[in-house]
């Protein structure tokens, strides 16, 4: 007998779905499901994202607990929106749309380069790039906004370092249900955003795609 999708569920979305699982991330990105939107597209899931600092690469939380502080803030905290009307929506231009979100807190004195939401743009497309991800020809209606605040302390507060915070907002529409790549440009995008190194050549990437709330179920429907 053939096992297929759960009733209800198109054939697209769970081959989407399996190849999200599939994706291995770094072990610095640890990944939540969280409730997806119900309003926007009859499927939907929605994950969110921590870069979080101390974990040796290699190495998963999972495996190895003691590694990691896990009170420590993050790095970089996001979120990676799948998107799936079987009928399509004309803006789309198709009929998946994944949508992310990444925010970090920078060096104060990025604050005054005029060029920081230009260059930060330049970091998704370099992120889809290195994924090997063509605009074009894997995704279409590309766009976004990245915005950046910076607070400044006063009074009791004076001594508190100026900091920025940084906004990236990106969407794109897949051409295929192989997501996972889309995945990994995501969580690419995050790391650079934390101002986490690369992994150099050759050095795999090895981290559990989801946490134990990925058992819940989770696809979204009329």
């Amino acid at each position: 007998m053939t096992s297929g999708p759960p009733t209800g569920v198109p054939v697209d979305f769970a081959a989407a779905l399996a190849d999200l699982r599939r994706q291995a991330l770094r072990a610095e990105v640890r990944l939540t499901e969280i409730p997806a939107p119900r309003r926007v597209a009859p499927f939907s899931v929605a994950l969110s994202g921590d870069v979080l600092p101390g974990t040796p690469p290699g190495r998963t939380d999972r495996d190895h607990p003691e590694d990691h502080d896990h009170s420590e803030e993050p790095l970089a905290t996001g979120r990676f929106v799948v998107l799936h009307d079987p009928a399509g929506q004309e803006a789309w231009h198709g009929t998946f749309r994944v949508v992310t979100l990444v925010r970090a807190t920078l060096e104060p004195e990025m604050a005054a380069d005029p060029m920081l939401a230009d260059v930060a743009w330049s970091w998704v497309g370099e992120c889809l790039e290195n994924a090997g991800l063509v605009p074009g020809t894997d995704t279409v209606a590309d766009g976004g906004t990245v915005t950046r605040v910076l607070s400044q302390s006063y009074g009791a507060l004076d001594g508190t370092p100026d900091a920025v915070d940084l906004e990236i907002r990106a969407s794109w529409t897949p051409l295929d249900t192989q997501l996972g790549t889309h995945l990994s440009a995501w969580a690419a995008l995050l790391t650079m955003a934390a101002g986490v190194p690369p992994l150099p050549d050759g050095v795999a990437a090895l981290t559990r795609r989801f946490t134990d709330r990925s058992r819940q179920r989770h696809t979204v429907g009329p």
